[in-house]
C-alpha cells in the first residue's frame, strides 16, 4: 500500500467547483495584485484569529521580515528564538542585519523553553554586552502553541516585542491564563503565518500574513509590503515587495471556512495513531495546551514521533511506500551560515536530540483507517 506523507488532491477535488469559480472571478477582474480578494481574505482571517488587523503578504518568510522591519530591528539588535525550527525563522532575523540568539527547546513540546529564556535575559550583560535584546520570536512548532503565558510575562519584564512565528499553527489554541483562550497570533505584538501548500491552510503557491493588534502597526505593514509607499511614487520608509497575490487570497478565502473541520480530522487521525502506538517504543506527540474552551490545542501541521533508530525506521517506512520525513535534522546553531554566531555542537542538547530522534508521519485529513493501520503495523513491526 502506498501512503504519501501529504496528498492534496482529495482536498482540491472536494473544492474544485468553488475554487474554479473564484479563480475565474479574479481572472475576469484582471486585478491580480492586492484588491478586493486580498481585502476580503484579510478581514476574514483577522476575525478567525481573533485580532483586529491582518495584512496579506507574499510568504511566511516575508511575514517575518516585514514584522521585524516594522519595529526597525537591525544591526546591533538581538532577537531571541529557537534553534529547532525551519530556516526562515533565524534567516529572517539575519536578513535584517540583527543577530539571532538561540535558546534551547522544551523536550516535550519542541517549543522554546521559557525558563531558559528568562535565564538568558537575566544573564544578558555578561554574555551579550554588544547586543541590545529587542524581540522574542517564539515558534509554535508542528501546530502546538509555545507557552505564551510565560513568554508574554518575560517580554513584559524585559521590555521585548513579541513576534510569533505561527507559520505552522493557524487556529491552534491555548488557555490565556486568565480564563480565556488565545489563538495563535493573538498574544504577541505581531503574528506571522505561512500559507505554503503543505500547511493546514495552504495556497496554490506561496503566501503569508501578519496579524496585528495595533492600528499604527497595521498601517506600517501595509506600507512596508509596497516598498514603503504612502502614496503612488511617495515613500516614507524603505520596504519591500511583499504583496499577496489576489489569486492566492481567493483560494485561501475558499478554504478558510473548512479549516476547523480539517483541524478536527487531523486530531482524529492523531488519536488513531496514539492508540495504535500504545505499548510500543514510539513516543507520540504530547498535548499540553488543553483547557476549558480550547478546541484546537494541537492542529497537527505535522504528527511528530520520537523513535529508536530513527534513520533505520525512516528508511524502512519508505521502502514500504509510507511517506515520512525528518524535519530539521540540522539545528540552526549548527548550520554553516550561522557559524559566525560562535555556537558549537552540544550548546543546545534538547534541540540536537530532537533533530536526531524525530520523524513525521502522514496526518493529512483524507487519510483512511486502512492507510493509518498500515502505517502503525509497519512501524511497530520494524521496532521488534
Amino acid at each position: 500500500m502506498n501512503v504519501p506523507l501529504l496528498d492534496l488532491k482529495g482536498q482540491y477535488t472536494s473544492l474544485r467547483d468553488e475554487m474554479r469559480a473564484v479563480l475565474d472571478d479574479v481572472c475576469d477582474s484582471q486585478m491580480f495584485i492586492l484588491g478586493e480578494s486580498v481585502l476580503d481574505f484579510e478581514e476574514h482571517t483577522a476575525a478567525y484569529c481573533g485580532v483586529p488587523h491582518a495584512v496579506g503578504v507574499s510568504s511566511g518568510t516575508d511575514a517575518l521580515i516585514a514584522a521585524l522591519m516594522a519595529y526597525e530591528i537591525g544591526p546591533g539588535d538581538a532577537v531571541i528564538t529557537t534553534p529547532y525550527t525551519f530556516f526562515a525563522t533565524a534567516g529572517s532575523i539575519a536578513r535584517t542585519g540583527a543577530t539571532p540568539v538561540f535558546v534551547d527547546i522544551d523536550p516535550v513540546t519542541f517549543n522554546i523553553d521559557p525558563v531558559a529564556v528568562r535565564e538568558l535575559l537575566t544573564d544578558w550583560p555578561a554574555r551579550f554586552s554588544n547586543l541590545a535584546p529587542k524581540a522574542l520570536m517564539p515558534v509554535h512548532l508542528y501546530g502546538q502553541m509555545a507557552d505564551m503565558v510565560s513568554l508574554m510575562k518575560i517580554a513584559k519584564d524585559f521590555d521585548l516585542r513579541v513576534i510569533e512565528d505561527a507559520a505552522q499553527a493557524i487556529g491552534s489554541e491555548m488557555p490565556d491564563g486568565d480564563g480565556g483562550v488565545w489563538r495563535a497570533g493573538m498574544p504577541g505584538d505581531l503574528g506571522c503565518f505561512s500559507f505554503f501548500p503543505s500547511k493546514n491552510l495552504g495556497a496554490f503557491g506561496d503566501g503569508g500574513l501578519v496579524t496585528a493588534r495595533d492600528e499604527a502597526l497595521d498601517e506600517r505593514l501595509r506600507s512596508l509590503r509596497m516598498h514603503g509607499a504612502v502614496s503612488r511614487y511617495e515613500h516614507s520608509i524603505v520596504g519591500g515587495n511583499f504583496r499577496l497575490d489576489a489569486l492566492q487570497a481567493a483560494v485561501l478565502d475558499v478554504k478558510l471556512p473548512y479549516l476547523d473541520t480539517w483541524h478536527a480530522q487531523r486530531q482524529e487521525n492523531a488519536a488513531f495513531y496514539n492508540k495504535g502506538f500504545e505499548g510500543s517504543s514510539v513516543q507520540p506527540p504530547v498535548v499540553v495546551n488543553g483547557g476549558p474552551g480550547v478546541r484546537h490545542s494541537h492542529i497537527y501541521n505535522q504528527y511528530i514521533i520520537r523513535v529508536p533508530e530513527r534513520d533505520r525506521i525512516r528508511d524502512h517506512l519508505r521502502e514500504k511506500e509510507i511517506g515520512c520525513e525528518v524535519y530539521y535534522p540540522i539545528p540552526m546553531h549548527m548550520q554553516a551560515c550561522f557559524a559566525y554566531l560562535g555556537y558549537a555542537e552540544g550548546d543546545f542538547p534538547e534541540s540536537e536530540r530532537a533533530a536526531a530522534e524525530t520523524l513525521a508521519l502522514p496526518i493529512f485529513p483524507e487519510l483512511t483507517d486502512e492507510m493509518q493501520g498500515y502505517v502503525v503495523e509497519t512501524l511497530c513491526k520494524a521496532l521488534t
